[in-house]
């Protein structure tokens, strides 16, 4: 499964109040700033996208050295990525998601982005204990296991980076809260 990198679309849908007056034109310098967090968060998303198909070529490159990785270049670059993944979440579920739920439903614990960091956690797990028996010679890498576990969170990693991005975006973003507000905003 290879996934291509999709761009994040403005949402210029109504106010969370029920106004469904389209909001004025922002100028540039207030786009950049309601827009802040989306491009930051993207920049974070694109390194887990270029890894993510870093590590699936490297399980379905055929040769000598798939994807130019040895077996332990690939257990160790599958584990960093489990490792960053797991601790970018912690950061969100900490210090961001709880600061952005007080005005955006979209970051309540019950709703969607906080489901799939369940659902990627667990993916996550799963490949996580597999790379580590695999770096302890327990077991001896397989690469098409490695990318059938891959796979199994795959569409829901790849969802989740695009609508969190989505989510922060600064038509998005703006419905939510002031200026001012966006430069207390974590991040």
């Amino acid at each position: 499964m290879s996934h291509k990198k999709h761009q994040a679309s403005p949402d210029s849908s109504s106010q969370p109040d029920g106004n469904n007056e389209p909001l004025p034109p922002l100028s540039p310098k207030d786009f950049r700033t309601y827009n802040r967090m989306a491009e930051q968060m993207n920049q974070f998303h694109n390194h887990f996208r270029l890894t993510w198909n870093q590590l699936q070529d490297a399980c379905t490159s055929t040769g000598k050295k798939p994807g130019g990785l040895s077996p332990r270049q690939l257990i160790m670059a599958g584990l960093s990525f489990c490792s960053q993944l797991d601790f970018h979440h912690s950061i969100e579920e900490q210090h961001i998601f709880p600061v952005l739920a007080k005005k955006m439903p979209e970051f309540r614990r019950e709703l969607e982005l906080l489901t799939q960091h369940r659902q990627i956690h667990k993916g996550l797990e799963k490949l996580e204990a597999y790379l580590t028996k695999c770096r302890s010679g327990e077991v001896d890498l397989q690469r098409e296991e490695m990318k059938r576990l891959m796979d199994g969170f795959g569409d829901v990693l790849w969802k989740h980076l695009d609508e969190e991005v989505r989510t922060l975006g600064a038509e998005n973003m703006r419905k939510y809260w002031s200026l001012q507000e966006m430069a207390r905003l974590p991040m």
